[in-house]
């Protein structure tokens, strides 16, 4: 039976080397989809290394499990739930498809209503969530709402006053639409950031702030109880995990800031990729062979960190969303089963934006004695209006970036030498726009369930988030029982 032996025996190729003898690893190890160039030619992976993960994924049922997932089985069973983000763009289980689709519509005719005026002359939107209630949403809106939109969006998750003031600085009140995101509307950070809210509101006039309220919620019931009137309630599933939660109705403030078509574009994205994933074969799927790779260098060269870089400022976002996704889906220490899972899981995902980290980290990537995987994201077509040199440049410093890490330099003097041989890949999209960013979404998602797959976890739950929690919650009242030292920072901060 296959297993991780083969793969941590594999040999330990030099990426030149590779090049040099396979004429055909560029195409064996590159892809196209949904808009999407993807190249991992610069990773070591090889065809007996493929083949050994292509083994491992049968003996792990990758198939089946797959199938699992969009059937809406319970895949998800530390918490026995199904797993249901892909029904919200149309692919999975017929029933959870049909219940995605009426509370699209539903969000649709809110939107509607808002546009008409139904709330009053709204101008601006304050997004109140945490978590995946505030990545997803601050990323679309970051991403393609560089030129004016419809609305002016904000969205905070900081608890942090500070936050909340500097929007209070821009925004009207009168004007203002509250939008609270929380799947159990008992988020202390996102509840307590609300009720600041409100109160702003009503210092400042509003004489009903709660008909200004839109909540996005799985649990409508608590929202109602909260104050929030039925009709202005926005469910989803229960099966809708947070970070997977922006194709809901969590993606509200893209969807009325950005206009239906671009949200409706965003689910057909993520959708052509669901079906790739789904429908093809393991050594032409994008999201496999990005697992793999993943997992070659977590598994093979004891890795602990992978960057992600993005070459375009509207993908700031891009590496914060993916520290959530990855490291909150896989950053587990037991399997299914509870037992421990020996072995390093999800690396440590960070990164930054090109060319502003070639001035700050990627020193330690090209002469650092850390081997770092790195994934560079860039966009064919500029973003901006200027002159054609700051684009042509920008793409120009990503790929030879790529490029001197795998070759590297030798020279006489040590300081000035570059071992080379450092891995990296590469996703080119075409042009960055909702249909394209959602594929790439949904990319990185599937990549997450690979992973997950093949060693065994649950990618799917979080619990290692609520422990933290509680004890402040405790800290709060006064209670819970604290080390000497938290004990005296909490005494040094409150008296």
């Amino acid at each position: 039976m296959a297993d991780w032996t083969t793969i941590e025996a594999l040999p330990s190729p030099k990426l030149l080397d590779l090049f040099a003898n396979d004429p055909d690893r560029l195409d064996r190890f590159s892809l196209d989809v949904a808009g999407i160039h993807f190249d991992w030619s610069k990773t070591h992976l090889t065809p007996d290394a493929l083949s050994a993960f292509e083994a491992l994924a049968k003996a792990k049922d990758l198939a089946g499990r797959r199938e699992a997932m969009f059937a809406g089985e319970h895949v998800n069973v530390t918490e026995d739930r199904p797993v249901e983000h892909t029904a919200e763009r149309g692919e999975g289980n017929a029933e959870s498809v049909a219940r995605a689709g009426a509370y699209h519509a539903r969000m649709r005719a809110l939107i509607d209503a808002i546009e008409a005026d139904a709330l009053g002359p709204i101008r601006h939107v304050l997004h109140v969530g945490i978590g995946g209630s505030a990545l997803g949403p601050d990323l679309l809106v970051d991403a393609l709402g560089r030129e004016e939109t419809r609305y002016d969006v904000a969205i905070v998750s900081n608890i942090d006053g500070v936050a909340l003031e500097e929007v209070f600085k821009r925004f009207d009140p009168g004007a203002t639409l509250l939008v609270v995101a929380s799947k159990t509307f008992t988020t202390t950070e996102t509840m307590t950031n609300a009720e600041s809210v409100l109160s702003w509101m009503k210092e400042h006039g509003v004489e009903d702030p709660y008909g200004r309220v839109v909540a996005l919620t799985a649990s409508p019931d608590k929202a109602v109880e909260w104050g929030v009137d039925e009709t202005r309630v926005l469910p989803f599933s229960e099966g809708v995990g947070g970070r997977y939660s922006l194709w809901s109705s969590i993606g509200f403030p893209a969807a009325i800031a950005l206009g239906w078509d671009q949200f409706s574009e965003l689910l057909e994205g993520a959708a052509e990729m669901d079906r790739h994933f789904r429908l093809s074969a393991l050594h032409e799927n994008a999201p496999a062979l990005a697992a793999f790779a993943d997992l070659y260098y977590t598994q093979n060269r004891h890795a602990e960190t992978r960057a992600t870089f993005a070459y375009d400022e509207r993908l700031r976002l891009l590496p914060s969303y993916l520290q959530q996704l990855e490291m909150e889906s896989n950053g587990k220490g037991v399997t299914i089963d509870g037992q421990p899972v020996g072995r390093p899981t999800a690396p440590i995902t960070w990164g930054g934006v090109g060319t502003d980290a070639q001035h700050a980290v990627f020193q330690l990537l090209h002469q650092g004695t850390h081997l770092v995987p790195v994934e560079f994201v860039a966009v064919i077509e500029a973003g901006d209006t200027l002159a054609p040199d700051h684009h042509r440049a920008l793409l120009n410093n990503a790929f030879a970036q790529g490029a001197a890490l795998m070759k590297g330099k030798q020279v006489d003097d040590p300081a000035r030498s570059y071992s080379g041989d450092r891995p990296s890949s590469t996703l080119l999209l075409d042009v960055l726009d909702a249909r394209t960013l959602g594929a790439l979404i949904a990319f990185y998602e599937h990549r997450v369930f690979v992973s997950g797959v093949l060693l065994g976890i649950n990618s799917f739950d979080q619990f290692g988030v609520e422990l933290g929690k509680e004890m402040a919650k405790a800290a709060e009242k006064g209670g819970g029982d604290f080390d000497p030292s938290t004990t005296d920072l909490i005494k040094r901060a409150f008296g």
